[in-house]
């Protein structure tokens, strides 16, 4: 099983792997040596489906008796692509995924390139198997309770290939928090557009509803929201992360451009000083939350005085971290035919929002030296409360919940007191 993408992409395929384990049809094993081979694809920008191709290629090249199934974004929006490549058995689109089981045993698998991909938006219903392990490590699973999106950004084919929002039901939620909680120490909540759950019709349930009978009705001991559309992050969501000791200290909206006019032309649904003034009441509530965006830099059109505009408002606001993408053409959105910028001015200007990014996440790490910190252990290392990567004094099993001084720091993190360096 090999995920690529976003958190609730990572959510989806470690529901998958629970199927296949669970009913029998499958354990988990390397691709060197594996059967059938699960690639759980990604389709944000072109690298990303590039990176799929070469993971097909590679697996193919490196294990060709093995049987590879595609699915998740790409496999969705153009699963003709996918089907013709060396070693692909069936690709399955976001709109079957759920049916993958069923598809494995039911199929003839000496049928090379079998597609199984319907209308996206003919699903109403939140269709997600419960998450059982946490995929890839053994701490902080990630737990999908949203998906799609009714927003039409006029750069992001993601609605497309996931639908309209839909919401997993509260009590499903619960449930499965319960049990996450029963072995794990941290859950994140994860969404395509999370602060989007419980917005359909009839619904009076809002996310900080849900997450206040999480905190009363489980016994979690630290849940971790993840990225939230930046007016969604309402007074009240703020007000429970800053008063709840079993929320971590984390805030991340997606900002795009800090450029006024580029912010309309993308579609997005706030201007600069809205979303400066949800970051600058998180910062007031949490003098010590990390606070972290999604930028885009490159975006068709956007002026050098655009992208100095959108600099300097991102260089004002206490960002800990930064997600930086240079803006990739997608087909059939609005902004693949609009007048691009050249790509080597978008990888320069993603240069300089990088080293933005890092001189801001080295002061806020600097910060943090002498303090004592909140952290979830890793298989390797251990994850702060408000972000940050720690390296631990003494090795700790993963999954425990602990509580250290930091002494000094790494090159991308922070290291315990009396921590001994490895050369």
């Amino acid at each position: 099983m090999h995920n690529f993408g976003c958190r609730a992409s990572q959510a989806d395929g470690a529901a998958l792997e629970s199927a296949l384990v669970d009913r029998g049809l499958a354990r988990v094993a390397e691709a060197a040596g594996a059967g059938l081979v699960v690639l759980n694809s990604c389709t944000v920008t072109a690298a990303a489906d590039e990176d799929v191709r070469k993971a097909i290629h590679r697996v193919h090249r490196e294990n060709p008796e093995a049987k590879i199934l595609v699915t998740g974004c790409y496999a969705q929006r153009a699963p003709e692509e996918l089907a013709v490549l060396p070693g692909v058995y069936w690709v399955v689109g976001n709109s079957q995924k759920v049916r993958i089981p069923e598809i494995l045993t039911q199929s003839d698998s000496h049928y090379h390139g079998e597609i199984h991909v319907s209308d996206i938006f003919a699903q109403h219903d939140f269709l997600s198997a419960p998450v059982e392990d946490a995929a890839g490590d053994r701490t902080r699973p990630n737990l999908k309770i949203q998906d799609g999106c009714n927003n039409r950004c006029s750069f992001c084919i993601i609605p497309f290939v996931r639908g309209r929002s839909r919401s997993a039901p509260a009590d499903q939620v619960l449930e499965q928090v319960r049990n996450l909680a029963a072995r794990y120490r941290e859950v994140v909540l994860s969404g395509i557009n999370l602060g989007r759950w419980g917005r359909e019709a009839g619904s009076a349930m809002r996310l900080t509803d849900l997450i206040r009978r999480l905190l009363a009705e489980t016994p979690i001991e630290r849940l971790r929201i993840s990225s939230v559309e930046p007016m969604d992050w309402s007074d009240d969501l703020l007000d429970l992360v800053a008063t709840s000791p079993r929320i971590a200290r984390h805030v991340h909206a997606p900002l795009q451009s800090g450029s006024d006019r580029v912010l309309r032309r993308m579609h997005r649904k706030y201007r600069p000083r809205h979303y400066a003034d949800r970051v600058r009441k998180a910062r007031t509530l949490m003098p010590d939350a990390a606070i972290g965006a999604d930028v885009m830099t490159g975006f068709p059109g956007e002026t050098e005085a655009e992208f100095e505009e959108s600099r300097t408002f991102i260089a004002s606001l206490p960002f800990t971290y930064l997600h930086v993408f240079t803006y990739s053409e997608r087909p059939g959105t609005p902004a693949a035919t609009a007048g691009q910028v050249p790509i080597e001015i978008r990888r320069d200007r993603n240069r300089v929002l990088r080293e933005l990014a890092a001189a801001k996440n080295l002061e806020f790490r600097r910060s943090m030296l002498g303090r004592s910190l909140s952290v979830v252990t890793l298989t390797a290392g251990a994850l702060s409360d408000n972000f940050l990567k720690v390296e631990l004094a003494a090795p700790s099993a993963p999954n425990q919940l602990l509580d250290v001084k930091i002494g000094s720091l790494t090159s991308t993190g922070l290291r315990e007191h009396n921590a001994l360096t490895v050369l």
